[in-house]
């Protein structure tokens, strides 16, 4: 199953879940926003949101400084 993260093509081997993809990708999920095909995910929606065969997925990680 082929999808993109951020921009750049990933082969996965099974469907998985957003939430299982945020916890593969980034290091700290708590402070991430993710969308798949345009539309914002909310955090608690992500166990629900089974990723298919050519969705596309932004994952941002705010960060704080100053």
């Amino acid at each position: 199953m082929k999808i993109t993260i951020n921009g750049k093509k990933t082969a996965l081997k099974s469907p998985q879940t957003l939430a299982a993809i945020v916890r593969q990708t980034c290091k700290e999920p708590q402070y991430v926003v993710a969308e798949v095909n345009g539309k914002i995910v909310k955090s608690n929606g992500w166990a629900k949101t089974v990723i298919r065969e050519n969705d596309a997925i932004e994952l941002v990680s705010f960060v704080g400084g100053g």
